[in-house]
């Protein structure tokens, strides 16, 4: 089903939360862990315009479609940021500003080395290379749309489900532009279907490796997709990708969810035996 992205242009805006009643927390505070899971997604909404600069350097460009969603796309996810954000200052977290410059400032090298990376790659493979972009985003947004499933019927909090579901409502719309470009540009070309194979078997991560710590990343894994819940959700991810044209059996949710709980597992019972 093609993408209307007309219609998307139209209903983009910022995520309105200044109705929710931020003050609840002070009387109904969240937990550690889901704490931790928000300070997570905070940092990753807010990379997302980092995201967007190395797109940028590929054929991506180019391409007045994606252009144009992209832009909205990135509007959208800042004020994702920003209402978590708010949750975070809430609770007397740092949040906003002073952490997005602590997060890209520990980043050093590698943050200029990605863009670099991408100009290099994408050059070499050319305009195939979108379809890359375009089904790593698609896995990408099926697994944040999950982790803020998890966390909503984790931390069983009013005001945070409410926020939750109004975020994933705009991120349903992110996956549908990425998932339908994504199938439309593996149908056209078995190159296409090679690269992104490749790329996503060799390369894909869960969302926010190598932007936070690993340890971060274990936990969030473990904490909302540790459960036979989250390994239901994991399952249908990668069913969801075996549906896209050429990358059937990556098995890339299961194998990530995996591997993470056992690193975070590992880590727990060191720290508990230290």
């Amino acid at each position: 089903m093609k993408f209307d992205l007309t219609a998307y242009k139209q209903r983009t805006a910022r995520l309105e939360f200044a109705d929710l009643d931020f003050g609840a927390f002070a009387t109904q505070p969240l937990d550690a862990d889901t704490l931790r899971c928000l300070r997570y997604m905070h940092d990753i909404e807010f990379h997302t315009v980092c995201y967007l600069r190395d797109l940028l350097l590929t054929p991506a460009h180019r391409d007045p479609d994606v252009t144009t969603f992209l832009t909205f796309w990135s509007f959208e996810e800042l004020w994702h940021g920003e209402a978590i954000a708010a949750v975070l200052d809430a609770h007397g977290e740092l949040s906003g500003q002073p952490r997005v410059l602590a997060v890209r400032k520990r980043l050093g090298w590698r943050d200029r080395v990605g863009p670099i990376s991408h100009s290099l790659s994408s050059a070499a493979v050319g305009a195939d290379y979108i379809a890359v972009h375009m089904t790593w985003g698609a896995v990408n947004e099926w697994c944040t749309q999950g982790g803020y499933a998890q966390l909503s019927a984790k931390a069983q909090h009013p005001v945070l489900t409410e926020l939750l579901q109004r975020i994933m409502k705009q991120e349903g719309r992110h996956i549908d532009f990425y998932s339908s470009e994504a199938a439309k540009r593996l149908a056209a070309s078995r190159k296409a279907q090679r690269i992104t194979r490749f790329a996503l078997r060799k390369f894909w991560k869960p969302v926010g490796s190598g932007v936070v710590p690993l340890a971060e990343t274990a936990f969030l894994i473990d904490h909302l997709f540790g459960d036979d819940d989250g390994l239901a959700i994991a399952e249908r991810i990668d069913r969801r990708v075996d549906r896209l044209p050429g990358l059937e059996g990556l098995h890339l949710c299961v194998q990530a969810r995996e591997e993470m709980v056992q690193v975070n597992r590992r880590s727990a019972a060191h720290l508990v035996n230290s």
